[in-house]
């Protein structure tokens, strides 16, 4: 397996352009917030060529649709444009939580996508292929064979979400993006 796929890294974006003349990053990201890159303290980089390069995270912060990115070590426009298209890869352990201070319905979503999907009455519909987020609540995409079906990720149709049985349980609301059609 290639190392950059390993499951222990978790794919956050990727390097769009230099920012600047300082080295920063400037990141199409596909973490929730910033602040996932921060909580991390480190990337990895694997440019297109397949070279991995390791990173302390000096700060991120949010610039119109992207996250510009600080590293240390990166430190000119022309390291910075080497990086250029390269995925950015966090480790999975460096976003274990602490279970005390977590609060108990949240989630990365590297821990939802793959559950199966359940309505409240038992019935399996499907699995949960990716998540949408939509500025409010984010929608569930769940994937059965090559229907896919929207379910809001709110509390009144969330259930129940055991990541240890990677199961996931939605209300039978009547007429919920009609799954209770015969």
């Amino acid at each position: 397996m290639d190392e950059a796929h390993s499951p222990d890294l978790l794919l956050m974006g990727s390097v769009a352009r230099p920012h600047g003349l300082d080295g920063t990053l400037s990141i199409r990201s596909y973490a929730e917030s910033e602040a996932s890159f921060l909580r991390a303290g480190r990337v990895v980089l694997v440019t297109e060529t397949g070279e991995r390069r390791d990173y302390p995270v000096a700060s991120a912060r949010p610039h119109k649709k992207c996250v510009l990115l600080d590293l240390d070590g990166l430190d000119s426009v022309e390291e910075a444009e080497a990086l250029r298209g390269a995925e950015v890869f966090i480790r999975r352990d460096a976003l274990e939580r602490d279970r005390e201070d977590d609060r108990e319905d949240e989630y990365y979503w590297f821990e939802l996508i793959g559950l199966e999907v359940f309505l409240s009455g038992g019935r399996r519909i499907g699995t949960l292929a990716r998540i949408l987020p939509t500025g409010g609540s984010d929608v569930y995409v769940v994937r059965s064979g090559k229907k896919e079906i929207l379910i809001p990720a709110t509390r009144e149709v969330i259930e129940e979400i055991d990541v240890d049985r990677k199961r996931m349980t939605v209300s039978e609301m009547e007429d919920l993006l009609g799954l209770n059609e015969v």
